[in-house]
């Protein structure tokens, strides 16, 4: 029981939103988080280590002012979330296609300096990493257990597709944030609950 309530969320809500259940395919970069494999071949991320790097990575990008951090989704099932983040935070977002350039070409209109990047999945947004990689800024990525994690400062293991998964991810990301950077007093004062940043 000690344990549980040293997370950042109760157990069950990350069970229910199945932040923890994997792919088929497992990658080696990710087997460190990977707890078990279910006899239907989907492997299992470790709770512990999931929470931990919330953790870390909430604790990480706290330290950023919102005009500093961008956040990538070029998947759908994200959108919602990242940007309800960005309502309730000021965090710049791109849910969908990552305009190329935007980092490392500075002609551009659109051309932004963040201080770190934070990618839902880094194999489509790929493209945003390698941006961030060539300005040497820090990558935070959300990978499932077939992602490789090269070029990535901060991995944060997690179901990375589903929509339950990445409303609750963001929940937790905006209410820490929230709190650290002394915009809402204590995590309650967030209104919006997990359900408000999950697709449909």
């Amino acid at each position: 029981m000690e344990e549980q309530q040293k997370f950042l969320v109760p157990n069950d809500a990350y069970l229910k939103s199945g932040i923890h259940i994997g792919t088929k395919f497992r990658t080696k970069y990710m087997e460190q988080f990977i707890y078990k494999t279910r006899p239907d071949g989907l492997s299992v991320l470790n709770l512990q280590k999931i929470d931990e790097r919330i953790r870390v990575c909430t604790k990480f990008l706290s330290q950023y002012a919102p005009e500093d951090i961008l956040i990538v989704s070029r998947r759908e099932n994200g959108w919602k979330a990242v940007k309800l983040f960005n309502k309730l935070t000021g965090v710049k977002v791109f849910a969908g296609r990552y305009p190329p350039g935007i980092l490392t070409n500075s002609n551009l209109d659109s051309y932004i300096e963040p201080k770190v990047v934070l990618v839902t999945d880094s194999w489509p947004d790929r493209n945003a990493v390698k941006d961030a990689i060539k300005i040497g800024i820090p990558v935070i990525a959300l990978c499932d257990t077939n992602n490789q994690t090269n070029n990535i400062d901060l991995v944060v293991p997690c179901n990375n597709k589903g929509k339950k998964s990445l409303g609750l991810f963001f929940w937790i990301l905006t209410r820490e944030y929230l709190v650290n950077r002394g915009l809402i007093k204590t995590a309650e004062d967030l209104k919006e609950t997990p359900e408000d940043f999950t697709e449909e």
